[in-house]
């Protein structure tokens, strides 16, 4: 059984703006012009990158969203509630985890544009994933905003707002 720390100190994790601890493992060599992605991105993009994001009970992954798809992949530890809001306000929970007999999906791909945030499930220490963003990932296309916009858009998910947000 791998401890929090060791998982850090061996992946060589840091604290991630959003909440938990990550590494970016990849970041392709080629990239896509901005011309060809047209005004969503204020420049070019590489083709994809990675990350290994790290979860700890008691912690949270804060609501945010990024312009391009993540796809999540499980690694270790307990199951992780991924809870998604579309741009129409629709509102999911997923189990990402490798119990398939319960329901449980091994990988989940959030669509770009999607409001996301995540949590450890109960009674677990921690969860350990990858994260792949094609195009890849740039902070440019990042927005983390403050619980008051998020209940302005989605008031109708109050409660999960309010629990995966910080301020």
């Amino acid at each position: 059984m791998n401890s929090i720390e060791s998982i850090i100190g061996h992946l060589e994790l840091q604290p991630h703006p959003e909440g938990g601890y990550f590494k970016e493992t990849y970041r392709s060599n080629g990239s896509i012009p901005s011309d060809v992605l047209g005004n969503t991105y204020s420049g070019p993009r590489n083709h994809a990158t990675s990350i290994y994001f790290l979860l700890t009970q008691g912690n949270f992954s804060a609501f945010h969203r990024i312009v391009q798809d993540e796809q999540w992949h499980f690694y270790d530890g307990a199951t992780l509630w991924l809870h998604t809001i579309s741009p129409e306000g629709e509102y999911k929970k997923i189990a990402i985890g490798n119990n398939l007999a319960e329901g449980e999906v091994p990988q989940f791909t959030v669509p770009g544009g999607y409001w996301f945030g995540a949590e450890v499930k109960e009674g677990g220490a921690f969860s350990l994933l990858g994260c792949t963003v094609a195009p890849g990932f740039d902070f440019d296309d990042f927005e983390m905003p403050p619980r008051d916009t998020l209940l302005q858009l989605f008031p109708q998910h109050e409660t999960i707002i309010h629990k995966l947000t910080r301020v």
